[in-house]
């Protein structure tokens, strides 16, 4: 970072936002998005998961650079981007019980979007199928491949009887396979490729063999933040990473050859100076994802505070001089997650030139849109 840009996220106006909050830097998210769109030779590859803004204009910042299909978690990330009317949707999930029903409802409301979903077995396609008779719709299926995440999926050896199975149920039609590798997640490079290439040899004898048997050659849709570099030569394949477009510390500490920068942070304030060395602030488990271990954030104006307790609505730290501080001081936060902390807020404030120039709602936080 250049010596004139390391106050880069102070606000001027800042006085105004109340903390906790979550503030968006939209020149910096632009930034992310076209150092993605570099990164490839092909910007169809392309397909970014949405779970990291849940916000309806950061995708469309995505669209006004030519990215087209998209990846999400839930039905209301889905809804969000036939909001904006996103051209290719993949609900990497297995809908059951009325998750399905919520699913024929989108691909009937938003015709201009073709959704997908996951499924990893014959009880839940079967289910999917008779769903769509009902509906009078076509859903179109990845199936999910356990290669050594252990969270979902099916083994790479059961895909073929699966896939015979699916092909002859009305209704729904298989698309591709989907894979996600969050497991191979070593810092240094070249030891993820080696990984990366390892797993991926399983799914290329997967698709051979659907190749052999069924002339078909599935899409493969693999590659999240940690893994998506060690993809991008690969023939048909898809990669979604996620948390680029906003990156946080834990990224950038444990991935760090990839080129993104912060561009959302939260704010706290110093809200008791307790003793010599200590002072809380207003950053709770409310206001920041805390299923780590602390440290859970690091802040650009007080790099060296250490978080010593944290509670529901409080952050305590151990700073070296407490009279380097004052009570009300706004102390600007990268969080070690930004996926569940931005969920933890219904609005971003975004920033522009040093300014608050809006807001956005942090639409997809609910479970619920209208379907």
């Amino acid at each position: 970072m250049k010596e004139a840009d390391k106050d880069w996220f102070v606000v001027n106006n800042v006085s105004a936002i109340d903390s906790p909050a979550l503030l968006i830097y939209r020149d910096r998210v632009k930034e992310n998005i076209r150092l993605l769109i570099r990164a490839v030779t092909d910007i169809n590859i392309l397909r970014p998961h949405v779970k990291t803004s849940k916000i309806a204009e950061v995708c469309r910042m995505m669209q006004e650079e030519g990215i087209n299909k998209f990846k999400c978690a839930t039905i209301a990330e889905a809804e969000m981007l036939g909001l904006v009317s996103a051209k290719d949707v993949l609900l990497a999930y297995q809908p059951v019980g009325p998750k399905i029903q919520r699913l024929t409802g989108l691909i009937k409301k938003y015709p201009a979007t073709s959704f997908s979903c996951l499924t990893d077995s014959r009880e839940n396609a079967a289910d999917l199928s008779a769903r769509a008779i009902a509906a009078n719709v076509i859903i179109e299926l990845f199936i999910d491949i356990n290669t050594g995440m252990n969270r979902t999926g099916i083994h790479p050896d059961g895909v073929t009887d699966l896939f015979k199975y699916i092909s002859v149920l009305p209704g729904i039609k298989v698309k591709g396979l989907h894979i996600f590798d969050g497991h191979i997640r070593e810092k240094d490079i070249k030891t993820r490729q080696l990984k990366s290439d390892e797993e991926f040899e399983k799914i290329e004898k997967v698709s051979d063999k659907l190749f052999r048997e069924y002339q078909f050659r599935p899409l493969v849709v693999i590659g999240g933040s940690p893994t998506f570099p060690t993809h991008l030569h690969r023939l048909n394949v898809e990669c979604s990473p996620g948390t680029f477009v906003f990156w946080d510390n834990g990224y950038k500490t444990n991935i760090p050859e990839q080129p993104f920068d912060f561009a959302a942070l939260v704010i706290t304030r110093i809200i008791s100076i307790v003793d010599a060395q200590t002072i809380c602030t207003d950053l709770g488990y409310k206001s920041i994802a805390s299923e780590n271990p602390v440290p859970r954030v690091l802040f650009l104006n007080a790099p060296g505070a250490i978080a010593i307790g944290h509670s529901e609505e409080h952050l305590v730290l151990k700073v070296e001089n407490v009279l380097a501080y004052k009570l009300g001081d706004v102390l600007y936060g990268v969080p070690t997650h930004i996926c569940p902390t931005v969920a933890l807020y219904e609005k971003a404030f975004i920033i522009e030139n040093r300014e608050v120039a809006g807001e956005w709602k942090v639409i997809a936080r609910d479970r619920k849109i209208n379907i």
